[in-house]
C-alpha cells in the first residue's frame, strides 16, 4: 500500500443522545448509574442481571443502554425525573448521574493535540460551522458517516457553491456538512481520453478513498464506534468536527493535472472556502511555473489559508514540495499509539512488528520461513514483485520480503498468490526503523532494521528455520511520541534557502478517518474487503489536520488574514517533549532538526492564544519575489498581477516577515581570506499584538560558538491590540566548511505567552 501525502486516530468515548421520545407524559433523559458491584446480592448470578432487575423495579419500559465493567460498575438508561430520584433510593445504587452533553474530543487526535483537555478553548460551534474547508483531492463518498449534517443549521449564507451531478452522484449526495462538491477533469481527459465510467466516477464521487480520507480528517463529523477492523475503535472525528465540507476532485486515477488544480482553486475562491487543503505534491522549479503555488497565491489574496502537503520524500534532505511562503507547508509526525504484532522465531526469541491485518492465521504452530531472494526466478526477488516467487518453493511458507519498488500491501499479494501463508515485511537501510501499519491480506508483520537484520541472521546460522506470527492488537501511550516520520520530506528548502520549510508537523502516520465504499483499504484490485474508515499514512494526512486546525482558528479569529493563522500555529508549535528533550527523526533515532519539523509539532490549543503573530500580505510576499530578481514578466506569471519591482529599492529575503529563519551563509573557500572569516546577516522582522497589552522580552537559545546572534531591540512593549513593532536580527558567523548546519531559537514572551522561531544555519 502506497504512503500518501496524507490518516486520523482514535479515543475510546461513548456519547449519548437525548432522543425525545413521543406520546409519553413526562420526558426521559439518559441517566449513568453507578453499582457497588461488591454489593451486588447473592441471588444474581452476574452483575447485568442484578443491574436489569434493579432498573425493572423502577420502571417497566426503561432499557439499557450501555453496561459498563471496567473503569466504572453501572449502566446507563434513560428514565423520567420520577424514576431516577426512585432508583436512586435502591440498593447497591452509588450515584444517579444526569448525562451531560460533551464536545467530542474523539479520535486519538484531538486527544494527541489536546483539544479535548481545554474545551472552553475551542470556538464555539456557531462561529466553527460559518467555517468551510475546502479540499482538493479525489472526491468525497458521499454516504460517509463522517459528512453526517446532523446538528448543523443552514448553510453559511456566503456560501456560492454547488454540488454538481455526475455519475452515481447527484444533487441530493451533498447536506449541510457536505455542502459543495465539485468535478474538475478537462486536462485529464485531454491527457488520457474520457473517463472511464466503468473505472472511476466522472462526478465528485470519490473511487479512491484518499479525498474521503484528507476532507474527514479536516473536518469529518464525531462518528462513533469507528475503526478499521477493530483496530483504533473509537469516535472519529476531524479536527474542524463543526465546520463545513467543500470536496473538488482534481485528482484521478491517471494523476493530477495543474490546470484542473488551477481551476479548482479559483472555483473555491469564488464558492466562498475560507480554507483550502492540497495533499498534491510536486511542483516545478520555480515559483511562477508551478500551478499549485501559483493557485495558492490566488487563494490566499482573497483571504484563503492553503494548506499543503510537504511531500513523502524523506528523509533525503531538501526533498520538500510547496515551498512558497504563502503555503502552509506541513510534514508529518506519529501519534502515542501503534499496531504491534510479534513474530516468534524457531529459537524461541519474539521480536515486535506492526500490521493491520485482522483476517485468520493459518496456525499457532511454527511453520518454515524463507527469504524471498532465495525462492526467485528474479535477481531483484527480495522485493516479492509481481510474478517473482517460485510457487514450489513458497507454498506453506512465511517469506521474508524486503520494503521498496512496489506496494508494501501488494508484496503480500504475491506472497499469497504464490502459496506463502505469512510475510514479514523488512526495512533495509533506506527505511531505518520507520514502521507503518498497513491492512495487509495475508499474516504480516513489519519491522525495522535492527530486526530486519536479526532475522536473516537467524535464517543463515539455521538450516531449518521457523517462525510464526500473531495477531495485532492496539497499543496506546507510545513513548516517544511525536517522532518525525523517516517518509516526511525535509527541507533545505530546494528553491529559497532563506525561507525555513516545512513550517510544521502534525499527525501523519497510522491515521483513521474516512473512506470509499468503492476499493477495499489497500487499493489492490484483488482487495475484495469494503470499510467505512480506512488507516492510512503519508504527509497527505498531516495537511487537512493542520487545515481543520487553522480553520479553529479562523474561527475564533475571523478577522486574522491566513499569514496570522498560520504565524499563530507556528509560534505555539513544539520542539522538546514534556521531560525537555528534543523530538526524534524515526529514521535516524536521534533529535531531529527545524529541517525535519519546521517550528515544531502543532499545538492547537496554544495557537488560539498566541499573543504575537508575524502578519504578511500580497505586498511582502510581491517583495520576496522582487527579491529573487523576478522580472514583471515572472511576478505576473505568478501572482496575475502587474508588478515592476523599483530598481532603486532594496529587496532583502532576509526581511521577509516570516516566522522563522533561515540563513545561508559563506564558507571558507567562498570568501576572501579563508579559515576564520566572518560573515554578517541581518534580518528584520515585525511583530503584530494579538492578546493584551504587554511587555515581551526576547531570548536565544543557541549553543552555537560559531555564530553570534544579536537582537534589537531585546524588549518590545505593546500598548494596545493590533500594534506592531519592528526588530533586527544580526548573525554574526564563522566560515565553516561547507554542507555544515546549525540551529538555534528565538523566543518571545510576556511571561504568558511563548512566540518562538527556529533558527536555521547552512553554509554553502
Amino acid at each position: 500500500m502506497k504512503i500518501y501525502n496524507f490518516m486520523l486516530a482514535f479515543l475510546t468515548v461513548f456519547h449519548f443522545h437525548v432522543i425525545a421520545e413521543e406520546g409519553q407524559q413526562q420526558p426521559k433523559s439518559t441517566y449513568i448509574i453507578r453499582m457497588d458491584k461488591s454489593n451486588m446480592p447473592a441471588s444474581f448470578e452476574d452483575h447485568v442481571q442484578w443491574y436489569g432487575s434493579s432498573l425493572q423495579s423502577v420502571s417497566d419500559s426503561a432499557d439499557m443502554i450501555y453496561t459498563y465493567h471496567n473503569v466504572i460498575h453501572g449502566f446507563s438508561t434513560r428514565l423520567t425525573a420520577e424514576e431516577a430520584q426512585l432508583f436512586e433510593k435502591q440498593p447497591g445504587v452509588l450515584s444517579v448521574l444526569p448525562e451531560l452533553r460533551y464536545e467530542l474530543h474523539t479520535t486519538r487526535t484531538p486527544e494527541f493535540l489536546g483539544l479535548g483537555k481545554s474545551d472552553t478553548l475551542i470556538p464555539a460551534s456557531d462561529r466553527l460551522s460559518d467555517v468551510i474547508v475546502g479540499v482538493l483531492d479525489t472526491g468525497a463518498w458521499p454516504e460517509s458517516k463522517s459528512y453526517d449534517d446532523t446538528g448543523l443549521g443552514p448553510v453559511p449564507s456566503g456560501w456560492k457553491g454547488q454540488c454538481e451531478v455526475g455519475d452515481n452522484f447527484n444533487s441530493s449526495n451533498c447536506n449541510r456538512k457536505l455542502i459543495g462538491a465539485r468535478y474538475f477533469s478537462k486536462a485529464y481527459e485531454a491527457a488520457f481520453g474520457d473517463v472511464d465510467n466503468k473505472v472511476e466516477s466522472k462526478s465528485p464521487r470519490d473511487d479512491d478513498g484518499h479525498g474521503t480520507h484528507t476532507s474527514t480528517t479536516a473536518a469529518g463529523s464525531a462518528t462513533a464506534e469507528a475503526s478499521l477492523f477493530g483496530y483504533a475503535t473509537g469516535t472519529a472525528r476531524g479536527m474542524a468536527d463543526k465546520a463545513r465540507i467543500a470536496t473538488y476532485k482534481v485528482c484521478w486515477l491517471g494523476g493530477c493535472f495543474g490546470s484542473d488544480i488551477v481551476a479548482a482553486i479559483e472555483k473555491a475562491v469564488e464558492d466562498g472556502v475560507n480554507v483550502l487543503s492540497m495533499s498534491i505534491g510536486g511542483g516545478l522549479p520555480d515559483y511562477y511555473r508551478d500551478p499549485v503555488a501559483i493557485g495558492a497565491f490566488g487563494a490566499t489574496a482573497h483571504g484563503i489559508l492553503v494548506s499543503c502537503s510537504a511531500g513523502n520524500g524523506g528523509p533525503s534532505p531538501g526533498s520538500l514540495s510547496n515551498v512558497a511562503p504563502w503555503i502552509t507547508t506541513v510534514g508529518a509526525g506519529t501519534l502515542d499509539r501503534d499496531f504491534p504484532t510479534y513474530i516468534t522465531l524457531g529459537n524461541g526469541i519474539k521480536y515486535r512488528g506492526v500490521s493491520l491485518y485482522n483476517g485468520k492465521h493459518s496456525s499457532d504452530l511454527l511453520v518454515p520461513v524463507v527469504y524471498a531472494g532465495s525462492v526467485s526466478n528474479s535477481t531483484s526477488g527480495n522485493l516479492c514483485l509481481p510474478d517473482t516467487l517460485v510457487p514450489t518453493k513458497v507454498a506453506g511458507k512465511i517469506v521474508i520480503c524486503d520494503r521498496g519498488s512496489n506496494p508494501r500491501v501488494q508484496k503480500g499479494q504475491v506472497v499469497k498468490d504464490a502459496g506463502g501463508v505469512g510475510m514479514i515485511l523488512t526495512n533495509t537501510d533506506s527505511y531505518g526503523e520507520e514502521l507503518v501499519a498497513d491492512a495487509h491480506l495475508l499474516p504480516t508483520a513489519a519491522v525495522g532494521q535492527k530486526i530486519s537484520d536479526a532475522i536473516k541472521n537467524y535464517l543463515k546460522s539455521n538450516t531449518n528455520p521457523t517462525a510464526k506470527i500473531s495477531s495485532g492488537r492496539t497499543e496506546l501511550g507510545i513513548k516517544p511520541s511525536p517522532v518525525v516520520a523517516a517518509f516526511s520530506s525535509r527541507g533545505p528548502n530546494p528553491l529559497t534557502a532563506e525561507i525555513l520549510k516545512p513550517d510544521l508537523i502534525a499527525p501523519g502516520v497510522n491515521i483513521l478517518a474516512g473512506w470509499t465504499g468503492r476499493v477495499g483499504p489497500t487499493g489492490l484490485d484483488s482487495d475484495k474487503r469494503r470499510v467505512s474508515f480506512n488507516i492510512i499514512s503519508g504527509t497527505s494526512m498531516a495537511c487537512p489536520h493542520v487545515s481543520g486546525l487553522a480553520a479553529l482558528v479562523k474561527a475564533e479569529h475571523q478577522e486574522w488574514s491566513p499569514a496570522a493563522i498560520r504565524s499563530a500555529l507556528m509560534t505555539t508549535a513544539y520542539a522538546t517533549y514534556s521531560d525537555g528533550g528534543d523530538i526524534e527523526d524515526v529514521a535516524t533515532g536521534t533529535p531531529a532538526t527545524p529541517f525535519d519539523y519546521g517550528a515544531g509539532h502543532v499545538n492547537p490549543v496554544a495557537a488560539l492564544d498566541p499573543g504575537l503573530v508575524y502578519d504578511a500580505g500580497v505586498q511582502d510576499y510581491l517583495g520576496f519575489l522582487c527579491a529573487l530578481d523576478y522580472s514583471a514578466e515572472q511576478i505576473k506569471l505568478a501572482t496575475n498581477m502587474d508588478l515592476t519591482c523599483n530598481p532603486n529599492k532594496h529587496y532583502n529575503l532576509g526581511n521577509v516577515n516570516y516566522p522563522s529563519f533561515a540563513v545561508p551563509l559563506q564558507t571558507a573557500s567562498g570568501r576572501r581570506g579563508g579559515v576564520g572569516v566572518s560573515s554578517t546577516v541581518k534580518h528584520t522582522r515585525t511583530l503584530t499584538n494579538v492578546g493584551a497589552p504587554a511587555t515581551y522580552t526576547v531570548t536565544v537559545s543557541s549553543k552555537l560558538s560559531s555564530v553570534k546572534i544579536l537582537v534589537e531591540p531585546q524588549s518590545l512593549r505593546f500598548s494596545k491590540a493590533y500594534e506592531k513593532k519592528t526588530y533586527t536580527v544580526t548573525f554574526i558567523a564563522a566560515s565553516l566548511p561547507s554542507g555544515t548546519t546549525s540551529f538555534a531559537r528565538l523566543e518571545w514572551s510576556d511571561g504568558k505567552h511563548i512566540v518562538g522561531s527556529p533558527i536555521a544555519f547552512t553554509w554553502t
